[in-house]
C-alpha cells in the first residue's frame, strides 16, 4: 500500500448519520448530510444515505454532479450560491440551491426554464456570523422579489454561523431567524416549508432542548463524520470520533538537538518559527506535509509522539518518548480535525482507503 492514507470506516458513519437523524427528528427536523468535506467521497455518501439523511449538501457543483454520477437520486442542495457563470450547471445538479441575491436567483430561474425544471432556493439571512445573506431587515422584501421569478420556487429561509465570524448559535439567533420567516410569509402571502437552521454548530442547542420549534432542518458534516458539535468540538454521546484515521510512513529517524543551528528567518511559508531548546532528541519525519493536511489539527494515537511542525512534503514528530521505538518504515496513525480531514480529501497524495463493514 502506498502511503499516507485516510482510512474511512463506512460502518461508523452511518452510524453517526443514523444517531443524528433521530436526534433531530425527535424535534421535528431532517438531516442534511453535507459531502464537501470529503469531496463527496462515494463511500461517504452511501453511508450517510444508509443512516438516513433527508438530502445531500456540497458547496462545490462538480461535487454534486459525482454525487449524482454516482446513482444518487435523492435531494442535492448547493449550500455555496453559484456564480452567474454557474447557473446553468447549478440547476442541472442542484435540486435546490442557497442563494441571497436577486439576480443570481433571476438567472437561476432563466436556467431552470430552460431545463423545463423548477429549482427551490433558499434565501439565506445574516443573522451576525457576516458572510452569505441578506439581513434580516431587507429579508421579507428580497423574499417577494424572490417569489416572482419565474423557474424557482422559494422553499424557505436559512442562515449559517460559526464558520466566518465565529459567532455561537443560540436560541435568540434562531427565534430572529423565525421571526424573520413570519415576516416573509406575510409579505408573499404563503407559507414557507423550510428553515434551515444551521450546521453542526447548532448541535450543542439540539442536545441541550434549546432549538425553538419551527427550525426543519440542519445541513451537517463534521457532526456526521468526525462525531462532534462546531462550536467547543465536544463529543456527540452515541457518535464515533474515529470514522476517518491518517496513517503515514516514517522515511528517517535521527538523534538531533531540538533547536536549529543558525540564524533563524522565515520558513517555506513566510513564517519567522521560535524554538525551545530541550536538548537532542530523537525525531521522526513522515512523509506527508502541509501540502495535504493541517499539521496543528493532526493528533497522534501513539502515546508520547509530539508534532513538531511540518515543510510542504515533510511532518516532523518528536518521538522520543513514544510508547515504542520508532524506525523507519513505521506507519503512524492520527486523529483529524474537519479541517485537517478537508485538505487531505482533496490532495491527490493521500490514498483514500473503505473500510467495508468495519466497526
Amino acid at each position: 500500500m502506498s502511503y499516507p492514507v485516510i482510512t474511512i470506516d463506512k460502518a461508523k458513519l452511518e452510524h453517526n448519520a443514523r444517531t443524528l437523524s433521530e436526534m433531530l427528528s425527535g424535534q421535528g427536523m431532517r438531516l442534511v448530510g453535507v459531502a464537501k468535506g470529503v469531496c463527496a467521497h462515494p463511500a461517504v455518501v452511501e453511508a450517510m444515505v444508509s443512516g438516513g439523511v433527508a438530502a445531500i449538501g456540497d458547496s462545490r457543483i462538480d461535487n454534486l454532479k459525482k454525487i449524482r454520477e454516482n446513482g444518487y437520486q435523492g435531494e442535492t442542495i448547493l449550500l455555496r450560491a453559484p456564480g452567474h457563470s454557474q447557473c446553468d450547471e447549478a440547476v442541472l445538479y442542484a435540486d435546490t440551491s442557497l442563494n441571497s441575491e436577486i439576480t443570481t436567483a433571476k438567472l437561476l430561474g432563466e436556467a431552470a426554464s430552460k431545463a423545463g425544471k423548477t429549482h427551490k432556493v433558499i434565501l439565506m439571512v445574516d443573522v451576525g456570523d457576516l458572510r452569505e445573506g441578506v439581513m434580516p431587515d431587507r429579508a421579507a422584501e428580497v423574499a417577494a422579489e424572490f417569489d416572482r421569478i419565474t423557474g424557482i420556487h422559494l422553499a424557505g429561509i436559512g442562515t449559517n454561523m460559526a464558520c466566518y465570524g465565529g459567532v455561537i448559535p443560540t436560541a435568540e439567533k434562531m427565534r430572529l431567524l423565525l421571526q424573520v420567516k413570519n415576516e416573509a410569509e406575510q409579505r408573499i402571502g404563503r407559507p414557507l416549508q423550510r428553515v434551515s437552521g444551521g450546521t453542526s454548530a447548532n448541535i450543542s442547542l439540539v442536545l441541550e432542548g434549546q432549538m425553538p420549534p419551527g427550525i426543519t432542518e440542519l445541513r451537517v458534516g463534521e457532526g456526521i463524520l468526525l462525531g462532534a458539535e462546531a462550536v467547543e468540538r465536544k463529543p456527540i454521546p452515541g457518535c464515533f470520533r474515529d470514522a476517518f484515521l491518517l496513517k503515514a510512513e516514517v522515511i528517517e529517524v535521527q538523534t538531533k538537538p531540538s533547536k536549529p543551528i543558525g540564524e533563524i528567518g522565515q520558513d517555506a511559508f513566510g513564517n519567522v518559527p521560535v524554538f525551545e531548546d530541550r536538548g537532542f532528541r530523537r525525531r521522526a519525519i513522515l512523509s506527508v506535509g502541509q501540502q495535504d493536511l493541517d499539521p496543528g489539527a493532526l493528533f497522534p494515537r501513539l502515546r508520547g509522539v509530539e508534532i513538531l511542525g511540518a515543510s510542504s512534503d515533510h511532518l516532523i514528530c518528536d518521538v522520543d518518548q513514544a510508547g515504542y521505538p520508532v524506525n523507519t518504515g513505521d506507519i503512524l496513525e492520527f486523529s483529524l480535525s474537519y479541517g485537517t480531514l478537508l485538505r487531505a480529501f482533496t490532495s491527490p497524495f493521500v490514498t483514500k482507503e473503505v473500510l467495508e463493514g468495519a466497526r
